[in-house]
């Protein structure tokens, strides 16, 4: 719907910032999807150039670059650039990720992040075991950190191949799990594949992380600054002899993650509307940063950063290692060579041992208290694609290794992500096979999930459209004069036709500053509410958002029947507006800024909101709740 006025220019421009990080998540999953594709390619593309001129391959990545800066500087070749430079940004995504989860995603609840911390662990130490057993009495044996650290972008990149096979927890549980491994791999790069370790060096790195902190806690927001410490430390790491990588996942662990506050929206539509009524430079920088600044800087560093992470820095990270000279050679080498099967076993067989082994154990352990958020079967899956081990176990690889051990090792890694993908896909074809019940159990489990409704559908309070006793309930925060809102309500009848047993609850939150009649069109709907025509009149205001002025409200109490006079009266008196004040109160208390936002068995929905989007959360949370009936009864 085309803006009417400035108000409707300056909420569509808000709005827009607000849906934009609400499907952050889902961009996040588009792109994973999309790299792992562009990561198979490079690999490829690696294979085929060693291969088809081994001596082009070689020469090109061993090709020295140096920055040089007074005199002082660093130089290495351009796989080092790629492996210790550029993997820095990689790693900081994931720390991003990571934080991003535990601020607001499924681990803000801290009895979640037992479980996966656990299975991260063991997931580590079962393959260690087992290339340790393989490789008993052979001078490979100090190989071992190539066989236990799972690939995040390949391992996550993968999960998003596979669709809606596999529950969406399943990509928390395995992110977790991952960056438990990736914190633990580099502790052993720095420790046992670290060249001599430069104690000057190495403090100066812990001296800037200190001042990164100070800066934190005094409230600095500066990007740039920021930026010029982690190459400060980058660089003091490379010089202390630790591989510097490790600094990129500490910077994003530490950056912070929050939703957007209505306050901070208010305060940007303000900026923008002053720029609206004067368009000066100085207004439009304001404005610009006051919409920037409504966002966590975690949620606008990850749109920022990850593209080219998934697109461009691992699929070199991959061109740069991944060659190996495939002939007959190697291939009869590799069938046999202790360092090739200790990283295939470790990673086909221990990574699932280890991460269901350890779920199991602990489940039975705390007597059901502590179980993963998904299904058996799921957990089944994740152990499966956890063995993808391609870019830390390249490169400890590439510090274990060299010459012909070297190239067995990568032999060894290449058929692990082969096998691992491999493995993952047949437990998603057996799992879709099941019986609907068995299967929605398999994949989803009987855990109580994060509620993040604050306040619970009141039947008696709340406006409810649809059977009481439903499975599944989807509430709205929503704005009358909100064209987003305007749009997701064909969504929500089509949702309502298409489930006969959804239960929908509509709330009000007008955003005031934005919407001028928004807040006198909520009071009208209660108006309407006294007289048993909520839903008639809430339907027809969203129909006519451009028309809210108090004649037209009239008119539609006229239009439906309504005692005119008794609805004129109530919307004078503004009987309505303490119950509109409790909605909104419940959108603070549950962390809702902006409209529609939709909850759906309590737990928020992030994402798109059309119908196909819905429907399938619907589904999931209809098929969870069937679940835990279902155990609730065999008990």
């Amino acid at each position: 719907m085309a803006p009417t006025d400035d108000h409707s220019l300056s909420g569509q421009s808000i709005g827009e910032s607000e849906g934009e990080a609400r499907t952050a998540r889902w961009e996040f999953m588009r792109t994973e999807a999309g790299s792992a594709a562009v990561l198979l390619v490079a690999t490829i593309a690696a294979l085929i150039w060693a291969n088809a001129a081994p001596g082009s391959y070689r020469a090109f990545w061993e090709t020295h670059l140096s920055v040089d800066l007074g005199g002082r500087g660093v130089a290495l070749d351009l796989r080092e650039w790629v492996n210790s430079g550029l993997m820095t940004l990689f790693f900081f995504v994931v720390g991003l990720e990571a934080r991003r989860e535990f601020d607001m995603g499924e681990l803000r609840e801290r009895r979640h992040l037992t479980l996966p911390l656990l299975a991260g662990l063991s997931g580590m130490v079962a393959p260690v075991a087992i290339y340790l057993a393989v490789n008993a009495g052979h001078p490979s044996t100090h190989g071992w950190g190539a066989a236990m650290s799972t690939d995040t972008a390949f391992a996550l990149g993968m999960l998003a191949l596979l669709g809606n096979r596999l529950p969406g927890r399943l990509r928390t549980f395995i992110l977790t799990v991952a960056v438990v491994d990736d914190f633990v791999a580099l502790g052993v790069i720095a420790v046992f594949y670290s060249d001599r370790i430069v104690l000057p060096a190495l403090l100066v790195a812990g001296g800037v992380l200190v001042l990164v902190l100070l800066l934190r806690a005094q409230g600095l927001r500066s990007g740039a600054a920021y930026a010029v410490l982690g190459v400060v430390a980058w660089v003091a790491l490379l010089k202390s002899g630790v591989d510097p990588v490790v600094i990129g996942l500490l910077l994003g662990l530490l950056t912070l993650a929050y939703p957007a506050t209505r306050d901070d929206l208010e305060r940007a539509s303000g900026l923008f509307r002053s720029f609206r009524e004067q368009p000066t430079p100085e207004l439009e920088r304001s404005a610009r940063r006051g919409i920037a600044s409504a966002i966590s800087p975690n949620e606008r560093l990850q749109r920022a950063i990850h593209p080219w992470s998934s697109y461009v820095i691992v699929p070199l990270f991959a061109l740069a290692n991944a060659g190996i000279t495939l002939d007959s050679d190697l291939l009869g080498r590799a069938a046999t060579s202790p360092v090739t099967l200790g990283i295939l076993l470790g990673y086909l067989l221990g990574k699932p041992l280890g991460i269901v082994g350890v779920s199991w154990l602990t489940t039975r352990m705390s007597g059901g208290r502590t179980r993963p958020p998904i299904g058996w079967g799921s957990v089944a899956a994740g152990g499966t694609i956890a063995g993808v081990g391609f870019t830390v176990s390249l490169l400890i690889a590439t510090l274990a290794f060299e010459g012909e051990q070297l190239d067995e090792a990568k032999a060894g890694v290449l058929a692990a992500v082969i096998c691992a993908f491999t493995a993952t896909w047949l437990i998603s074809w057996v799992l879709g096979r099941l019986p609907q019940p068995l299967r929605a159990r398999a994949l989803l489990g009987t855990a109580e999930g994060i509620v993040d409704l604050a306040t619970p559908v009141d039947p008696a309070q709340d406006h409810v459209r649809g059977p009481f006793d439903a499975p599944v309930t989807v509430v709205e925060y929503g704005d009358f004069e909100c064209p987003y809102c305007g749009q997701a309500e064909p969504v929500v009848r089509d949702l309502l036709a298409d489930f006969g047993d959804v239960r929908y609850v509509w709330r009000h939150l007008p955003l005031t500053d934005v919407h001028p009649h928004a807040q006198l069109a909520a009071v009208a709907a209660e108006a309407a509410a006294e007289q048993g025509a909520f839903w008639a009149v809430r339907d027809l205001l969203l129909e006519r958002q451009e028309a809210l002025k108090p004649r037209d409200l009239l008119r539609y109490a006229d239009e439906l029947g309504l005692d005119v006079e008794r609805f004129r009266d109530a919307l004078r008196a503004g009987r309505g507006a303490e119950r509109v004040a409790r909605d909104v109160e419940s959108a603070d208390l549950s962390g809702v800024s902006g409209t529609p936002t939709f909850f759906i068995n309590g737990r928020r929905h992030h994402g798109a909101y059309d119908i196909a989007t819905l429907s399938a959360a619907v589904r999931s949370a209809k098929d969870r709740t069937t679940a835990r009936r279902g155990r609730r009864e065999e008990r």
